[in-house]
């Protein structure tokens, strides 16, 4: 493992004004968000759909630092028979790889998920890392609710999280480390702040046990946020505030940057957390954003499957790449979203 050229990746994935597009939808969920456009998912469709993306070039080379591919995108070429990975190289961002094989019940936690796909994973990343791949996800869940987390369902995904680092690096690959507190419920934010403590305080610990370099990762954990069915709805400035405190309670300062995923948030209310996250300033990391549904909903609306279209989601997925860069170093306002280019 070399750990400098670990942490410039690292370092370069957190670029200030630059985030992640996270670009990695299994096949099943891109179904679903094509199924809303009405747009049938096929492997040419969803090849189309992500070329737009990867050849939007002021998105692409001013406001994106990389994309994490799902492993069909990454064997993919573009119609011009160009690897998608060139295009995203060529546009200055760094391709990586979602390398977990989704969820399965967790024996024993009747409600509980663990993440599959550590099985061969060393010999997939070497294939990964020949394609072009620097950098790689792992995503565990953890669902709030009557008599959950369980403390089991907690430590078995921050295992696997902390297993899954210790084999992408080892294959020199920058891993992002996302364990996703789910904010699917009826909990308030303290209930959310307190589930999401637990979680990062395990994964650190077992990212120590496994001897993870710190310096080396990436963080990708949910805000601390009340659930979307609670009667309690989180003000902007109380989610900055509590996830800046539950992040300085948590993560150590050698982690070189914090890419949020948005967990179902509306685009503006990821953007202006991330926003106000930044204006309280004083971190050890960079604070960004590794977003897919509230960077890709309005460029999918606008394209709609049609080759004319084009251009019209190139420019919806670069005013939200650019508001979400804004707000990357706090300077987005909530009046420039009408000022759509």
């Amino acid at each position: 493992m070399n750990l400098a050229d670990l942490n410039k990746v690292a370092l370069a994935m957190v670029t200030p004004g630059k985030g992640v597009l996270a670009a990695d939808e299994s096949s099943g969920t891109i179904k679903k968000r094509f199924d809303a456009i009405s747009v049938e998912s096929t492997e040419e469709t969803r090849r189309d759909y992500r070329e737009m993306l990867f050849r939007s070039q002021e998105a692409m080379s001013k406001y994106v630092s990389g994309v994490i591919l799902y492993d069909e995108t990454i064997w993919q070429n573009a119609k011009d028979d160009t690897p998608l990975v060139k295009l995203i190289e060529q546009s200055g961002a760094i391709p990586g790889i979602k390398v977990d094989e989704g969820t399965q019940g967790l024996p024993g936690c009747p409600g509980e998920l663990i993440t599959a796909g550590l099985d061969k994973l060393a010999e997939r990343l070497k294939k990964y890392y020949e394609r072009g791949a620097r950098f790689a996800k792992w995503r565990a869940v953890i669902d709030i609710g009557q008599n959950i987390p369980s403390m089991t369902a907690i430590h078995v995904n921050a295992h696997a999280l902390a297993r899954y680092a210790a084999l992408c690096q080892q294959a020199q690959i920058v891993p992002i480390v996302e364990p996703e507190v789910l904010m699917d419920g009826d909990h308030d934010i303290d209930r959310c702040f307190e589930v999401t403590q637990r979680v990062l305080n395990k994964t650190f610990q077992e990212l120590r046990v496994q001897r993870v370099a710190l310096e080396g990762m990436i963080l990708k954990p949910n805000m601390a946020i009340a659930g979307k069915k609670s009667a309690k709805p989180s003000p902007v400035e109380e989610v900055a505030e509590k996830t800046i405190r539950l992040l300085k309670s948590c993560v150590p300062a050698a982690v070189p940057g914090i890419a949020f995923l948005s967990g179902g948030q509306s685009d503006e209310d990821a953007t202006a957390h991330l926003n106000a996250m930044n204006r309280i300033g004083g971190l050890p990391w960079r604070l960004t954003f590794s977003y897919g549904r509230a960077l890709q909903a309005a460029p999918q609306k606008a394209w709609s499957g049609k080759a004319e279209n084009v251009a019209a989601g190139q420019r919806a997925f670069t005013h939200r790449a650019r508001m979400n860069a804004l707000a990357s170093k706090g300077e987005w306002e909530a009046g420039l979203e009408k000022k759509v280019a």
